[in-house]
């Protein structure tokens, strides 16, 4: 009589970004709205300009600004006082480096003042090459899953086993397939060691991307 195997194959690659994902915002508050406005706009056109710079120089992969918002409101004072209206003004830009070296020195350079904030930097890979990597790992997994049905089932003195179903994490039926049935699925997870990323410090050095692949699956062996 065949006998089930279930295991779980887990696998990963870790890789250095290939993009950096520069988030920005320029943004003053003045209790005048047409004063916050005229320091938003040329800082942004400033800022804009310096980006124009690096793409000219082939730094980049591509860029965006968004429009400028301006609001409104009256703060409150620790003693409880509301105080005069202020106006608050933000606009976003995003910048998409390919040239990781420039990176941090041009952050650190156009971030210095009161107008622009960093939001956080966001290391990528290009979809090629995550695809590649994603794929590498998607065969990592299965060939765990299999070493260790392998293993167990030469524990319990059983001959070769033989898949009967593959998926994704979670996503196999309740009950054991018997053996020829069941249809061969995959699927993918993937996270990030994002190191460097999400802060307004001075360390822009990325950690090693992690793309990882988890699948569970079940194969029989007969008695040898």
């Amino acid at each position: 009589m065949a006998t089930v195997i279930a295991v779980r194959g887990n696998a990963e690659e870790r890789i250095d970004p290939e993009l950096g994902v520069v988030s920005l915002s320029v943004g003053v508050s003045e209790p005048e709205r047409d004063l916050a406005v005229t320091r938003t706009t040329q800082a942004h056109e400033q800022l804009i300009a310096a980006v124009r710079e690096l793409e000219a120089s082939g730094a980049l992969d591509s860029w965006s600004a968004g429009q400028l918002r301006v609001w409104s409101h009256r703060p409150w004072n620790a003693e409880g006082k509301q105080l005069p209206m202020v106006h608050q003004t933000s606009a976003e830009i995003e910048v998409i480096f390919t040239d990781l070296a420039k990176l941090g020195e041009w952050v650190s350079r156009v971030s210095i003042g009161s107008s622009v904030a960093l939001g956080g930097i966001d290391w990528r890979l290009t979809d090629a090459t995550r695809k590649r990597t994603e794929e590498t790992a998607q065969r990592g997994a299965v060939a765990d899953a299999v070493a260790k049905a392998e293993i167990y089932a030469s524990a319990l003195g059983l001959g070769a086993p033989s898949p009967v179903e593959l998926a994704d994490t979670g996503l196999l039926t309740a009950q054991p397939v018997p053996q020829g049935g069941g249809e061969r699925m995959f699927a993918m997870r993937t996270a990030a060691d994002m190191g460097g990323g999400g802060g307004g410090g001075a360390e822009f050095t990325p950690a090693k991307l992690v793309i990882a692949a988890s699948v569970d699956a079940r194969f029989s062996a007969e008695p040898v």
